[in-house]
């Protein structure tokens, strides 16, 4: 996927989970996709692990720091 699929992607899977605000921001949804290469399953992982990272700590939205405890997480197994 594009940059811009991604983004899509992560809005279209949050609609469907009832969510229409901004969850990710443009930087976390840019790191997701970079480090994804725009691979669907890659990018589901890396949101997965993000937003539970930016749960952890206690924030509204996932922002980049957050998306790098993902990435930290995902490639360190």
């Amino acid at each position: 996927m594009t940059p811009t699929d991604t983004a899509s992607y992560l809005r279209h899977h949050l609609t469907l989970a009832g969510r229409s605000d901004t969850l990710f921001s443009d930087d976390a949804t840019a790191l997701i996709h970079q480090t994804s290469r725009g691979l669907p399953r890659a990018v589901n992982n890396l949101a997965v692990q993000a937003l539970i990272a930016a749960f952890a700590a206690d924030k509204a939205i996932v922002d980049e720091s957050s998306t790098r405890a993902a990435v930290t997480e995902v490639t360190t197994e």
